[in-house]
């Protein structure tokens, strides 16, 4: 029998079932996910929040394309991920943080972060909160400085977390009525102090559910991160479910930031949904641990740090079963 076209028993390797969607477009559709809450968040704090984020956008692609032109391979800025790294960074940082600052931020995040692993696909960490962590080691004073909403300069004022911890230890730092003025609706539209990213937690939400409805990222992650803080905090936080203290919790802070738009990287985190899942409940275990007992109130950006250290370790005990396999 003389086949006619033999191209139809061509063997090729993986993957054999394709797909429209590409990394490049990935990174940039969850770009556009993340600017309207940072558009509100420069309504919010004003126009240096603005200057924040540009600037760490633009220090991240120029650390990029330098790497890039030195080792003289192709620029790499076309897939996105350079100019989202600096969008987390700068979503990581408070509305008032130094230009010079940031720049140092976005450097350290794409060339410790990322570039040093051998680029996208290879970084076991994730760069944006690689070069958060860095600054709040080097500047703690100045990550720490949290303005007031409403764009008034060289005012400060506790975030909701940090009310949340006083109340919690009974250190009396901070009025245990200040909690109260935070209502349900100045935590989803940022009307508190914070950093950038925490701004309209509605609209972090949305965007979410539209990666969701993509299949971009699973559900796991961020309901295993979510609903373990949650729960955790309750249990141990000293307060009844009924008394609104765990609104704040999940409202405050980077956590909706963190579970949707950095626990779920693809290249940190676990491939697995059962994996996922337990990342999200590590993360959400060490990030409610810090925020009770340890040394900041915030604890997002280690939990998730720490738990990509784990992440080949899940990985291999959650791994799928090998079927027609001799034992």
């Amino acid at each position: 029998m003389t086949i006619k076209n033999s191209s139809i028993f061509k063997v090729t390797s993986s993957p054999h079932v394709l797909t429209p969607e590409t990394t490049s477009k990935i990174m940039w559709t969850v770009t556009l996910c993340l600017l309207p809450s940072g558009l509100v968040s420069v309504n919010v704090f004003g126009i240096h929040a603005l200057w924040v984020i540009l600037t760490a956008i633009a220090s991240a692609a120029i650390t990029e394309w330098a790497y890039c032109f030195i080792a003289k391979k192709g620029t790499a800025l076309s897939d996105g991920s350079a100019v989202l790294t600096g969008l987390l960074l700068a979503y990581n940082l408070p509305p008032e943080a130094p230009l010079w600052m940031v720049c140092i931020g976005s450097f350290v995040a794409i060339a410790f972060g990322k570039l040093v692993f051998g680029g996208l696909g290879f970084n076991i960490f994730n760069p944006a909160l690689i070069g958060r962590v860095f600054l709040m080691a080097s500047f703690p004073v100045l990550m720490t400085k949290w303005q007031v909403p409403s764009g008034i300069d060289a005012v400060s004022a506790a975030t909701p977390l940090a009310v949340f911890k006083d109340q919690f230890a009974g250190t009396n730092v901070f009025l245990s009525t200040d909690i109260i003025n935070y209502s349900t609706r100045d935590l989803l539209f940022g009307i508190r102090g914070g950093c950038i990213g925490e701004a309209c937690i509605l609209a972090l939400l949305i965007a979410a559910l539209f990666l969701l409805y993509k299949k971009y990222i699973s559900w796991h992650t961020p309901v295993g991160f979510i609903a373990t803080v949650a729960l955790l905090t309750w249990a141990f936080g000293g307060k009844t479910l009924f008394s609104g203290d765990i609104i704040v919790p999940v409202l405050s802070g980077g956590l909706i930031l963190g579970a949707f738009y950095m626990a779920t990287d693809y290249v940190t985190g676990p491939i697995t949904r059962k994996g996922q899942l337990i990342f999200g409940i590590g993360c959400g275990i060490i990030t409610t641990v810090i925020r009770l007992w340890g040394g900041y109130p915030e604890g997002v950006s280690y939990s998730i740090l720490l738990m990509n250290t784990s992440t080949s370790l899940i990985d291999r005990f959650v791994k799928p079963k090998r079927f027609g396999e001799a034992k």
